[in-house]
């Protein structure tokens, strides 16, 4: 009989989301967690500029374009571990067997495995790639990448969240000491690890998730 997957998920009080069974049990994951509710609190400060500004986010419930149509989208090395994790450990249901045929049938011009009926299925993890991409303006033209047709109506990064972000997630990688991260951060040296998205090996997640069940 297949396992019964548990989302034992909750907001802290500091609004950062929290797994207290699994952080105990996977050390990385609060690196990761505390990482995304960084970057996630400048997103949410910088799309309120926006809005006072006057500018309207196009971005909605049930909006999934990017997913369809973005090719490039960069990902880390932490980001694939919690990825994983949550796919074979939180997805339950008819979902997961969803998910595991995406993954098997997966390729390089298709919509991004992950996305399941309008939804991303691994919302919680999802990359900083995904977090950080918000359209304001007019919702995006069926197969359009904004990014390229009109770069203006973009969310540009947060650069001091994303720094900050990345400074939590170093020791991940066996960077331990502050003046090492920093001169990392300072350098850029951790985008040398990044992979792309649809590049990635999804057939080897589909196949721990069936172990895992």
């Amino acid at each position: 009989m297949p396992k019964k997957k548990t989302n034992n998920s909750r907001p802290s009080n500091a609004g950062r989301l929290s797994f207290p069974d699994d952080e105990r049990l996977h050390p990385w994951l609060s690196l990761l967690l505390e990482g995304y509710y960084i970057v996630d609190k400048g997103i949410a400060a910088a799309i309120e500029k926006e809005q006072k500004n006057g500018r309207k986010p196009a971005c909605g419930r049930g909006c999934s374009s990017c997913c369809k149509t973005h090719k490039d989208i960069p990902v880390y090395p932490l980001e694939l571990t919690g990825i994983s994790w949550y796919a074979a450990e939180k997805i339950s249901g008819p979902q997961r067997e969803v998910l595991r045929e995406n993954l098997r049938q997966s390729g390089k011009d298709d919509p991004c495995p992950f996305l399941i009926e309008k939804a991303c299925s691994i919302h919680p993890v999802r990359p900083m790639a995904c977090r950080q991409f918000n359209v304001f303006g007019n919702p995006c033209e069926e197969g359009e990448d904004p990014y390229y047709t009109r770069r203006g109506d973009v969310l540009s990064p947060v650069k001091k969240h994303v720094d900050q972000a990345f400074f939590i997630m170093l020791p991940f990688y066996g960077v331990e000491k502050e003046s090492e991260r920093v001169r990392v951060i300072e350098t850029g040296a951790f985008h040398r690890m990044v992979r792309e998205l649809h590049s990635c090996n999804w057939k080897s997640l589909a196949e721990k998730m069936r172990d895992s069940d």
